[in-house]
């Protein structure tokens, strides 16, 4: 049994559905899922199978039609607009397959910028900064800006943005997706690192079959149903060469 104190992220019996003409398009059916903390979860599928639907529901960025979602305890439909981006900046962290890096700002303000939204000062959020940027080796780019690093790089930034105000859950939606091989094993292996080192919980969407291997739980949503797919048991297969 799941230990409720320990449920960063869930969902009850979330549905998803809008009108096309007359017609009622279901996009997600009746899901329930529980994140506990510290757990690392891939959901893969099909495209247009609704995954980053899900994932967009789960971080409180779309409207869902019936059931719940909470993050920390507290559900997105009891929150106005001001207290979800409150709640969002403070417990979800959310990395997508485009960095979405602020051209104009260097890797370090980057990471930073969420941090001095939270109200930390700029010295300890540059100082904070310095310290994640050297977690996922770019401690020698803090001050590059995004079209001066490759695309391993801007995703390593985007990570540690996602990171720096110390979420409870990190939500993925496709991070390697546009990444060679080796940036992509990078980027697996950070993930790897940082959830053992700070505890945080991942929910990755990908098609990447060597990315799904590294987590805890492999989820397959087809149709608008969420359902296990397998246990992740080759978490060997994402270090292979490339």
């Amino acid at each position: 049994m799941t230990d409720d104190s320990k449920i960063v992220l869930q969902c009850q019996q979330l549905s998803k559905s809008y009108m096309e003409m007359d017609t009622k398009i279901n996009v997600l059916d009746n899901i329930t899922l529980k994140i506990s903390m510290g757990e690392k979860i891939a959901i893969t599928g099909s495209s247009g199978t609704g995954k980053t639907t899900l994932l967009n529901l789960l971080g409180g960025l779309d409207t869902l039609t019936s059931g719940s979602v909470s993050v920390m305890g507290k559900k997105w439909t009891d929150m106005n607009e001001d207290q979800k981006a409150t709640w969002r900046n403070k417990y979800l962290g959310f990395v997508y397959q485009f960095h979405h890096l602020l051209s104009e700002f260097s890797a370090i303000e980057n990471v930073a910028m969420p941090l001095l939204i939270a109200g930390m000062s700029v010295k300890k959020a540059t100082s904070y900064s310095k310290e994640i940027l050297s977690k996922v080796g770019l401690i020698d780019r803090c001050d590059h800006r995004p079209s001066a690093l490759s695309g391993g790089e801007r995703q390593k930034v985007a990570i540690a943005r996602a990171l720096a105000t110390k979420p409870a859950c990190v939500l993925m939606d496709e991070p390697t997706g546009n990444l060679d091989c080796l940036s992509t094993k990078a980027i697996l292996e950070i993930i790897s690192q940082l959830n053992i080192e700070f505890g945080v919980s991942f929910v990755l969407v990908t098609h990447d079959h060597n990315a799904a291997a590294m987590m805890d739980r492999i989820l397959s949503l087809e149709k608008g149903i969420l359902g296990s797919k397998s246990s992740s048991n080759k978490k060997n297969m994402a270090i292979e060469s490339c």
